[in-house]
């Protein structure tokens, strides 16, 4: 009898043990995937940060010095379905790295530019392995924190990129100030080695992995629901861009602090992602439609705010905060509608959301260009922002409610 006791109470020991060490091991490849996108995420927003100093090392004014941060967008743009096209049967452990390898040769060449379209060609190389990243990256944290839960992995891979505009863009951007903005990007290089050894070390081998047939992802691109939710976050989310591309310049030329505060106005903006990204990821799992609805109009009400009374300090940190809260309330549904429009594709899912993010990227930073080269000041990206959030709220609430009701009244 006592010997009955003894084993079950092993057994029961065994199964505590196991489960701790299943729990470990799931933290620490949760940890490697959010490392690899706080790379991803310090290398996109650091250039933003640095804007002023490679625009005057590279002899452009701030507006055009904006293409190269367009051109690390149409990186991630083309290389989204296209690298995860052309590695769709690869284990998703192996293109995790080989995308990271990717990313720190594109930063390498970002270091050793010479003239703007050099250092395009640099952006757009580094850019190229972030969609892929973020919907690979997506895949594995779903199949680590179990079925029903994918705002959560994503958001969960959000929190990498999110948690680099708190510190890792900051902190660039300090490097960059005091050791000149080529060694900001080498220093994203070396931290990207850093994570290809965390993937490499707790990223599970294993077949549940493993890649799916090219047809099976390209079946994806033929549902107009997909394309819909790609153009409503491409729209939406542009205002992000729009306002953090300029952060610099609303810092020392709008507000007139030193350009040692420009870290600080880029980690409020974080902060604010960090918790906007944490509420939409619950709100994702739980509703189809309220966190995109919540965050863009949160949105629109903080930009209004922004663009006619940032000119005063403390309406200026609290509108950045509140940009970067509302526009990644939204951020994880975009990512579960259209997973859940084409479930048999959750790595080209994953991809082309960040492509959508990324055309955000593109004609967020060309809008606020825009108008701040016609004069109107540096504020008005903030409406030109508001324009864009805008009409993706529109074609969203079109989608949401004219859209079906046409096609209710279609014969057949």
């Amino acid at each position: 009898m006592h010997e009955k006791a003894f084993e079950a109470q092993c057994r029961s020991v065994q199964v505590h043990c196991d489960e701790r060490n299943d729990g470990r091991r799931r933290s620490l490849t949760l940890f490697a995937l959010a490392l690899g996108s706080f790379c991803i995420g310090t290398s996109e927003f650091a250039s933003m940060g640095v804007l002023q100093l490679f625009s005057a090392s590279l002899g452009i004014s701030l507006p055009t010095a904006t293409n190269a941060i367009t051109a690390y967008a149409f990186g991630v743009v083309f290389g989204a379905p296209a690298v995860t096209l052309a590695a769709a049967r690869l284990n998703r452990r192996t293109l995790l790295l080989c995308l990271m390898v990717l990313f720190v040769l594109g930063n390498v060449l970002s270091s050793q530019a010479a003239n703007l379209g050099m250092f395009a060609a640099a952006r757009f190389v580094s850019g190229l392995p972030q969609g892929a990243y973020f919907g690979a990256g997506a895949v594995v944290a779903s199949y680590v924190v179990g079925p029903g839960k994918g705002g959560k992995a994503f958001a969960i891979v959000m929190t990498g990129l999110t948690a680099a505009t708190i510190v890792g863009a900051p902190l660039a951007t300090f490097l960059g100030q005091h050791v000149g903005w080529r060694n900001t990007y080498l220093a994203v290089a070396g931290l990207g080695c850093l994570a290809f050894l965390a993937l490499l070390a707790w990223v599970p081998r294993t077949d549940a992995l493993r890649g799916a047939p090219v047809v099976q992802e390209l079946s994806a691109l033929r549902k107009g629901p997909v394309w819909v939710t790609m153009l409503v976050a491409a729209l939406g989310v542009a205002s992000i861009f729009a306002v953090y591309t300029f952060i610099g310049p609303f810092v020392t030329d709008v507000v007139s602090l030193d350009r040692a505060w420009i870290p600080v106005a880029l980690a409020l903006f974080g902060i604010g992602m960090t918790v906007g990204n944490v509420w939409g990821g619950e709100l994702a799992d739980r509703y189809p439609a309220r966190g995109l609805m919540l965050g863009y109009g949160g949105a629109l009400l903080v930009l209004t705010t922004l663009a006619t009374a940032g000119d005063n300090v403390w309406v200026l940190m609290i509108a950045l905060f509140g940009v970067g809260t509302t526009m990644m309330i939204a951020i994880p549904t975009v990512q579960v509608r259209l997973t859940r429009f084409a479930p048999e594709a959750p790595t080209l899912m994953g991809a082309m959301n960040l492509a959508a993010l990324n055309v955000a990227n593109a004609i967020g930073a060309w809008g606020g260009g825009l108008v701040v080269a016609a004069g109107m000041g540096l504020l008005a990206a903030a409406w030109a922002g508001f324009v864009f959030t805008l009409l993706g709220l529109l074609v969203f609430w079109l989608s949401l409610t004219v859209a079906p009701r046409f096609a209710r009244a279609l014969p057949g």
